[in-house]
């Protein structure tokens, strides 16, 4: 499997990972719908592309069933593992 890029992963592949959605399909289609925010380096843009990567530092914003989730991303991870692991993958961001 190619979706990891060293300490990068895809968007779609990390949201997956980190258990937001229950199919990598379904956070693909979130992405491509412009719907995250990414902060890397005091640079804040638009994921709108699957393919497009996250990093250990990156904060992610975004509204997933009526609520605003801010995190930041701690690792890639290298699977979708159970829930507990999934958590190790971030923390909340004070908004």
């Amino acid at each position: 499997m190619t979706d990891t890029h060293g300490d990068s992963v895809r968007a779609d592949v990390w949201l997956w990972r980190a258990r937001f959605f229950k199919t990598r399909s379904l956070a693909a289609k979130f992405v491509d719908e412009g719907r995250i925010r990414l902060t890397r380096t005091g640079v804040e843009s638009r994921i709108d592309k699957p393919s497009r990567t996250v990093k250990p530092g990156d904060v992610l914003v975004f509204g997933l069933a009526g609520r605003l989730i801010a995190v930041r991303v701690l690792d890639c991870g290298e699977r979708r593992g159970p829930a507990i692991e999934a958590r190790g993958l971030y923390e909340a961001v004070d908004g």
